[in-house]
């Protein structure tokens, strides 16, 4: 039987204005409510599929590896690698994973594959015996960011898994490395190659969205953030993504809800896209 486990990893304050994009802060302080420097905290939520003796992660989230002057520049409140707590809890540690599923390789979602922080030590590659899937576009992306979103990418990482010899560069089918039961979704708006992934379960399908849909604010389909590199195209990836959630019931898994870590989707009376089904993420590793 599929095991599903959302795990924490640190997490981050981002600006408000900038995670929603051009919608007003009169509308967006309603989802999400400001500190004194106009930041949001995000959560940052790996999904761990523990599936037919293997341990797949999808994203290694936020991560303890910056210094403490990004740290706090990024709202970083956990010096511990909170990730690896998480594991903890349910009995594992890296080295027990198999394959970690990298979305797309911004900070808040590849970070988590390095080591804390330490001003006395290097920082080092955790999860030595897994093999890191990332999507052809994507990491030609990585490697050659535009000037636009290269801070998103950080090098270390990136360094290190080439030199792993553990990556692997994928296309959109699941099924040689992990089986039927998966498949990817590729998509372009929030970064190219963005991988979101699918997982046919006993009780039935789970898409681990990513930045495609971050929360559920942005179920709602004009909803962008500012880091998206082509807005409505993002929105044109959505509202694909819905109707096909929509149609056949599927659930959907967020990394940066604060309140929520999976819901299914349906309209409203408006006709508008909205969480359903919702399950709260505190206080639940395992749904």
């Amino acid at each position: 039987m599929t095991k599903l486990f959302a795990l924490d990893g640190n997490s981050m304050k981002l600006d408000g204005g900038a995670m929603f994009g051009n919608a007003p802060k009169v509308m967006w302080s309603k989802w999400c409510v400001p500190d004194e420097q106009n930041r949001m905290t995000m959560s940052c939520r790996s999904l761990l599929i523990q599936d037919e003796n293997k341990n797949i992660l999808c994203d290694a989230v936020g991560g303890a590896f910056f210094s403490p002057k990004l740290r706090d520049r990024y709202g970083v409140v956990e010096s511990e690698h909170v990730l690896l707590r998480s594991l903890a809890k349910i009995g594992l540690s890296d080295s027990d994973i198999d394959f970690v599923i990298l979305s797309h390789l911004h900070f808040d979602h590849c970070g988590g594959l390095l080591s804390a922080w330490n001003e006395r030590e290097e920082l080092r590659l955790l999860f030595p015996n897994a093999r890191f899937l990332v999507s052809k576009t994507g990491w030609e992306r990585a490697l050659h960011p535009h000037f636009r979103d290269q801070a998103s990418f950080p090098e270390n990482v990136i360094q290190m898994m080439a030199a792993s010899g553990r990556l692997e560069i994928i296309n959109s089918d699941a099924s040689a490395l992990l089986g039927k039961k998966y498949r990817f979704i590729l998509s372009n708006g929030h970064t190219p190659g963005l991988l979101s992934t699918e997982l046919t379960t006993e009780e039935g399908k789970l898409i681990y969205v990513s930045d495609l849909i971050p929360g559920t604010p942005w179920l709602h389909l004009p909803i962008t953030t500012s880091y998206d590199r082509f807005p409505e195209e993002l929105v044109n990836e959505k509202q694909e993504l819905l109707q096909y959630v929509c149609k056949n019931q599927v659930q959907l898994f967020y990394v940066h809800d604060n309140s929520t870590a999976v819901s299914r989707v349906a309209k409203d009376e408006k006709g508008r896209f909205c969480a359903t089904d919702i399950c709260p993420s505190f206080g639940r590793d395992e749904f």
